[in-house]
């Protein structure tokens, strides 16, 4: 897996496929933030970041609905794919869910062969648990098969697995109820202009939680020497100015989601 970076043209990419945990949000969402919007924080200049996350992704859309088909045609030897699903994968929505043990592994499979066949490097990154806190102060478990399964693929394909979600669940435990809400949305009325009445969504990340989210990520693949150690910097910067953290402007960001797809929509945009 180890490349020096110092063949092909250009730099190396790392190419992200996910749903909303990864997605780079755009400006009407803020302050909501996937992990994939800050994870150039962590890389020097000869490592290009390509977010292809799109909310509302499972493994099984992200593949029928042609997203991963245009990450295939543009990856190039020596490259990475990383791909994190497993929440959107676990909703009822037929058209969406895919079973953890049944035909999650079968669309994870197509993101593994697809860069293998192209001389890329796959990486399986497993999703963050949601804040489940109870009202008794316990933190649930809302998608424990997905990531294990995850896992077992990783086994079975010999192919790098980063456990972000067993990371996440011990930063939620250790921080409890009120600790966890700075890094999730949690918005009182009249807080953010784009929740005028004050939002509440456990599921999805702010810029605290994305950088936490990226940075693990990011340490883990040098860690675990999946990419060049040299590559990867800021691990230990405590914090970063509010203005590193950016938005696409809606129409640049509806854009992107138009442009970085190989097949029909469907009717459907995730």
């Amino acid at each position: 897996m180890l490349s020096d970076g110092t063949s092909g043209a250009g730099p190396r990419r790392i190419f992200l496929a996910g749903g909303s945990a990864v997605v780079h949000r755009e400006q009407s969402k803020a302050p909501m933030a996937g992990w994939g919007q800050v994870f150039h924080f962590f890389f020097g200049p000869e490592v290009e970041i390509v977010n292809c996350a799109r909310a509302g992704a499972s493994a099984r859309t992200f593949a029928e609905r042609g997203r991963l088909e245009w990450i295939l045609r543009n990856i190039r030897p020596g490259d990475y794919l990383l791909a994190s699903f497993g929440m959107n994968d676990a909703k009822p929505e037929k058209w969406l869910r895919t079973e953890a043990y049944g035909d999650f592994p079968h669309y994870l499979r197509k993101f593994v062969d697809g860069a293998r066949e192209r001389n890329a490097h796959p990486v399986l990154v497993s999703p963050h648990e949601k804040d489940t806190h109870d009202v008794h102060g316990n933190l649930t478990r809302s998608i424990t098969e997905y990531p294990m399964a995850m896992r077992d693929l990783s086994v079975e394909a010999s192919v790098p697995y980063i456990n972000l979600y067993d990371q996440s669940l011990s930063w939620w435990e250790e921080l409890g109820p009120q600790g966890v809400r700075p890094f999730f949305v949690h918005l009182e009325p009249g807080e953010h202009p784009n929740y005028i009445e004050g939002f509440h969504d456990p599921g999805h990340l702010v810029p605290a939680g994305a950088i936490a989210c990226a940075r693990y990520v990011a340490y883990s693949l040098a860690a675990q020497m999946i990419v060049p150690p040299h590559w990867v910097i800021n691990l230990d910067r405590p914090d970063f100015p509010p203005e590193w953290v950016t938005w696409l402007d809606d129409e640049t960001h509806a854009a992107l989601t138009r442009e970085r797809t190989a097949g029909p929509a469907g009717g459907r945009t995730s």
